[in-house]
């Protein structure tokens, strides 16, 4: 019976890996849709943010509360993943608490993974009370209604679970360790998994062994499923926060990229000796799709947790514009989503033939000022003015669709060099009075 289960358990966790790292290979192929960059300078600074951002959780606690919840929940999810290794390990070889060799510095573990497993618990309490009771209102946006805030409220409530089943489990080991049952040997410190053991000290032991082994499949099996949801999720977060941060923008907050095309242009008319008169004609101006985005972009969608802090910070979303960072971000990612679905249907160079701004308007487009208050609020440095940018360049340089008054500025730049409608000769007439 034993190795019958072993083997049960190494054929479940072989598919749930599988079906994990497919979905994984889908979502870096998406990513790579975007065009090649090279983004490997200042690597010294770069693993600085990382450790900073990511790991450090430093944008988070501009916010206390939910960043205090969040880091609860960060550390527990990284510190209660070592009490998972052990039990995949006594389920492929069929042990039981096999790190408890380790003594009182076993204890002291499981004794402090009891205590973050209910301050997660706790945790998620507070987050789902911020969401319904208190209705924050970044969460009610219209991009959050229907699988946004259906993903949110799962993600809770499946980690929830998961620690009120960690604890259940605790609590009948405890009991069979007090009744000196087999296999089950004295180890482990439970200060919050005690008080759960009244629940099974009337049961015998065989009926313990069934309760101890349904709550330790319960576990392991919905970890296993909630690994495979993650690649669907929101949160799949966790994983490219780390990457993404890294590969974060470190130039100032207001530097934008030259075209290099555009400034040869400007070159030739203005200062030949600067230009190279054999640079070719770029393909295409902007961003028209995921495909024309540097594939960090794309990244930053998959890394963005949906949280809305950069949409509560953006001056236009504050005015009542139809711009919402957190749904350009959103948009991108579905975008990439879809066009990857359909390469899987029609092969790799296959295109729809949609575009990016099938899902973008322009109305959000020209609402953004270009402030960078959405790059700041982000706690993982994701950076939608990006994308905004790009895709305002291909409206303006190749379907020349931008506002009247900008038609006319940048006419009056072109022709006047200033963005009035004078003569540079009569730029000074108004001194004479003077």
């Amino acid at each position: 019976m034993q190795y019958l289960e072993q083997i049960v358990f190494i054929i479940v966790l072989a598919v749930a890996v599988y079906f994990f790292v497919q979905k994984i290979k889908k979502v870096r192929r998406n990513i790579f849709l975007g065009k090649d960059q090279k983004v490997n300078d200042n690597k010294a600074e770069r693993w600085k943010v990382m450790a900073k951002v990511a790991m450090g959780q430093s944008k988070m606690v501009v916010r206390p509360v939910a960043g205090i919840m969040h880091i609860i929940i960060y550390v527990g999810f990284v510190l209660i993943n070592i009490e998972v290794l052990e039990i995949l390990i006594d389920g492929v070889f069929g042990t039981h608490r096999v790190l408890s060799f380790l003594g009182p510095v076993y204890d002291a573990a499981i004794g402090f993974f009891e205590i973050l497993a209910a301050l997660v618990f706790i945790a998620c309490v507070v987050f789902l009370s911020r969401r319904f009771i208190a209705k924050i209102p970044r969460f009610h946006s219209a991009e959050m209604k229907g699988w946004s805030t259906a993903d949110a409220t799962y993600i809770l409530v499946i980690e929830m679970v998961l620690m009120v089943a960690l604890l259940k489990m605790n609590a009948v080991d405890q009991v069979l360790q007090a009744k000196g049952a087999d296999h089950y040997i004295a180890a482990g410190s439970f200060p919050i998994s005690q008080y759960l053991t009244g629940l099974f000290t009337s049961f015998e032991i065989p009926t313990l062994v069934v309760f101890e082994r349904v709550f330790w499949w319960f576990h392991i099996l919905g970890i296993l499923l909630f690994l495979n949801y993650v690649p669907y999720s929101k949160h799949l977060h966790i994983i490219i926060a780390f990457p993404n941060t890294w590969y974060s923008r470190l130039q100032p907050a207001g530097e934008f990229d030259n075209m290099p095309e555009i400034t040869n242009e400007m070159n030739l008319m203005m200062d030949p000796s600067k230009a190279d008169p054999n640079m070719p004609p770029p393909e295409k101006f902007g961003a028209n799709d995921v495909t024309d985005l540097g594939w960090t972009s794309i990244m930053g969608a998959y890394a963005c947790t949906e949280c809305g802090r950069c949409t509560s910070e953006c001056p236009a979303n504050i005015t009542g514009k139809k711009l919402s960072p957190r749904k350009i971000m959103m948009d991108t990612r579905d975008r990439a989503e879809e066009l990857g679905k359909a390469k899987d249907e029609h092969g790799a160079e296959y295109h729809d033939g949609k575009s990016l701004h099938d899902y973008i308007s322009q109305e959000e487009l020209l609402a953004c000022t270009t402030c960078n208050a959405c790059v700041e609020a982000c706690p993982i440095n994701i950076n939608p003015l990006e994308i905004i940018y790009q895709m305002r360049q291909y409206q303006t340089l190749e379907k020349s669709e931008m506002p009247s008054e900008w038609a006319m500025m940048n006419s009056n730049i072109e022709n006047n060099q200033a963005p009035w409608q004078f003569s540079p000769a009569d730029r000074a007439n108004w001194t004479k009075d003077i």
